[in-house]
């Protein structure tokens, strides 16, 4: 007897079997992540780095997420994701997942990519298997510039067990008493001011690299293992017996009270030193042999469980591979790759700033004469955002400049823009966002320099995080006032300008700087503003828009139209949204989601998602950008903008989504969305039941990186 097919009304799309959950999605990006360190088709070097990357964000997640979890299960929380488990259940989950993930990424690293890095020359080497050469050097090289910055920690009656700080690297040492017999313990810090990785001089090296004529490029040996061999000055009078090093992480998440925060700067520089000088233990590394009575007395003073223990084969904390990535070995790297210019400004970019009154054209006339849009990191960043920044700095006719800082770079260019345009008596206002995360200290110390110079600073809405990207510049020209924008998906940084990938769309539109004008407003004064002429905006409109789009294109596939939408974005976790989607699906509307990272909703389930497909993709940069397209019966509407889909964007963060009025930068975007779905190198595929599969080419067809594309088709577009 055939089961009857089920009406969409009767389905329940709220049901936890539909919704991926949130932590395990995170661990399954992450392991693409990881994937690319084993890829054969990634350079050695490049290998090395996404080792290092799944590490980094390994200690972020400890930090922030798990750290959160096991708050909530002290906390006796019993509130249910969206897809059914309770706080508990997700650190079962994650304790099942991460044990044998860590454990296939530290055996890839020590039986696969450290011979291959010897096969080139790139020798990391174990303190046992030196010689007798590098062995005296390194002997000396410890009296003279490690042990003077030691300071061994005794822990018995005497000496409690002492404050280890977050993320640090530690021998924990056994010695015995000459005189009483007695075995002792103590902690020595392995030092971050020193290289986790010391370099040896490379004619100490006996053996020659397998590539013919190439002598050794790199010759080291970790850190903590020459402090393990030269422990006795440390204790003198004591017998060595066994050393094991450790490591350590710390609950890292803020936790402000806003509203009863006189001054917020102040507020949350208590709360960083609280974060450097406090925060319970949330995970320990360790290797095995570690002995149990020692396992057990650390697992004791930081209140671990032995779910909260991570053995690990190898070395401690593969994040520091990153310094090995610098090596100048060209041939074990991808191809280095130049951002160009914007076809539109090169003319403009060959102008000096100062020598900008005698030219034709400038950044201004470029805009005036049509809206422009930037793919970073094709496009440059320093000759195209910096530039505009840098250009109304220091332009006479430019009256105000207001824009919104969420992180930048230590070094920034944009900071010192501001601080001339300061400088050079217009109104400057800078928005920055001190609740980012990880760059709290960083936005504090910009911020009172920017105040120093008279830039007008905020930090922000009470409750809110002012994450949208956002630069207003305000202009006299012939006597009348012109707006001028740029609105962007990725922050204003340099450094991560060259790594992410990201858009930004510059305009003169009224209606746009009218939005603007009215946004800041809001941001730095008194306002409760709920409607704009052309920006959807959360926490105010951008829910209630989405929803109403993919309304529309339910209305448009019953109507006997084609509804078709394609989103790409980085996480995509709010479950109305992904209830509208489902209820899309059902109706027949064909649906693409370009998601990086986290996605709860569940595709290609039948009567619920069959129309659903979702696309990850993990490659040479960061996949940063947010663009959504609604065909809208072939009258397309695409808007871009800062915000994913997730109910801390849509509900706790300020974020801006501009829709596209221009018709050829529609058709740019609309290119940009079409490349990456026709990926079959990077991108990998979402099953139903939470596998990602990587695409391969088929039947012959060539292997199509949609990074490398878009580099192709901007070096073509420069040469034009």
């Amino acid at each position: 007897m055939r089961r009857r097919k089920k009406a969409p009304e009767d389905i329940n799309l709220s049901d936890p079997q539909y919704y991926f959950s949130r932590e395990m999605s995170w661990l399954e990006f992450n392991n693409r992540v990881l994937h690319e360190a084993f890829d054969p088709r990634t350079p050695l070097l490049e290998r090395l780095k996404f080792m290092a990357i799944y590490s980094s964000n390994l200690d972020e997640y400890f930090m922030v997420r798990v750290a959160a979890l096991k708050e909530q299960v002290e906390a006796q929380v019993s509130k249910l994701s969206a897809d059914g488990r309770a706080p508990k259940e997700h650190l079962e989950m994650i304790y099942q997942r991460l044990h044998p993930m860590i454990e296939k990424q530290h055996r890839h690293f020590e039986q696969a990519l450290r011979p291959q890095l010897t096969a080139q020359g790139i020798y990391l080497l174990d303190y046992i298997d030196l010689n007798q050469e590098q062995r005296t050097y390194l002997q000396t090289y410890f009296e003279e510039q490690v042990f003077p910055v030691l300071t061994p920690l005794a822990i018995d009656p005497s000496h409690p067990f002492p404050y280890i700080s977050s993320l640090s690297l530690n021998l924990a040492v056994v010695v015995k008493d000459g005189v009483t017999d007695e075995e002792l313990f103590a902690r020595v810090k392995v030092p971050k001011v020193l290289p986790r990785f010391i370099q040896i001089p490379i004619e100490t090296q006996d053996s020659p690299s397998s590539v013919p004529n190439r002598p050794p490029l790199w010759v080291g040996v970790p850190l903590e293992q020459v402090i393990a061999h030269n422990l006795d000055p440390l204790f003198p009078g004591m017998k060595i017996q066994e050393y094991y090093p450790f490591r350590i992480t710390r609950n890292a998440d803020l936790d402000l009270e806003e509203d009863e925060a006189e001054d917020l700067m102040l507020a949350i520089e208590q709360e960083l030193r609280k974060r450097r000088f406090g925060g319970s233990v949330v995970r320990i590394e360790l290797q095995p042999s570690m002995p149990e009575g020692l396992r057990a007395m650390l697992m004791n003073e930081m209140g671990l469980t032995a779910s909260d223990v991570y053995e690990v084969e190898g070395l401690l904390c593969l994040g520091d591979l990153f310094s090995l990535t610098d090596l100048p070995a060209p041939e074990l790297k991808d191809p280095p790759w130049s951002p160009v210019t914007p076809p539109r400004l090169k003319r403009v970019n060959e102008t000096d700033i100062e020598d900008l009154a005698d030219s034709e054209e400038d950044f201004f006339s470029v805009i005036r004469k049509q809206d422009l849009l930037v793919h970073h990191p094709y496009y440059s960043f320093s000759r195209s955002v910096q530039r505009f920044i840098t250009e109304a700095a220091h332009d006479p006719n430019v009256l105000a400049i207001k824009m919104t800082l969420y992180r930048t770079s230590g070094d920034s260019p944009i900071v010192s823009a501001l601080i001339a345009a300061a400088g050079n008596g217009k109104q400057v206002a800078a928005l920055v966002e001190l609740k980012a995360r990880f760059d709290e200290e960083n936005n504090i110390l910009w911020a009172r320099k920017l105040e120093s110079a008279g830039v007008h600073v905020v930090y922000g809405l009470v409750g809110l995080k002012t994450h949208t990207k956002l630069v207003l510049v305000v202009r006299r020209e012939e006597g009348k006032i012109r707006r001028y924008v740029h609105i962007g998906t990725g922050n204003y940084n340099p450094k991560t300008a060259r790594l992410y990938t990201d858009l930004g769309m510059f305009s003169c539109q009224n209606d746009l700087g009218a939005d603007l004008t009215e946004l800041f407003n809001y941001l730095t004064g008194y306002s409760r503003q709920q409607s704009y002429r052309t920006l959807v905006i959360a926490p105010v409109n951008l829910r209630d828009r989405l929803l109403t789009l993919i309304h529309r294109e339910i209305e448009h596939q019953r109507n006997g139209g084609h509804g078709r939408i394609v989103a790409k974005m980085n996480a995509l976790v709010d479950p109305r949204l992904i209830a509208a989607l489902y209820e899309a699906s059902q109706a027949g509307v064909s649906i693409d989601l370009i998601v990086r990272g986290i996605c709860c909703l569940r595709p290609g389930v039948k009567e619920v998602s069959e129309n659903i497909r979702v696309v990850s993709i993990v490659g040479r940069f960061l996949e940063h950008s947010r663009i959504f397209y609604f065909h809208n019966n072939g009258e397309e509407e695409i808007l871009m903008g800062s915000a994913d889909w997730m109910p801390r964007n849509l509900d706790r963060r300020v974020e801006a989504v501009v829709p596209i009025a221009d018709p050829d930068l529609k058709k740019d975007l609309e290119e940009i969305l079409g490349i990456m779905l026709a990926d079959n190198r990077n991108a990998w595929d979402l099953q139903p039941d939470g596998r990602y599969v990587q695409r391969r080419p088929t039947n012959g067809s060539p292997e199509q990186s949609s990074q490398k594309i878009f580099m192709e088709l901007a070096q073509q577009a420069n040469a034009t």
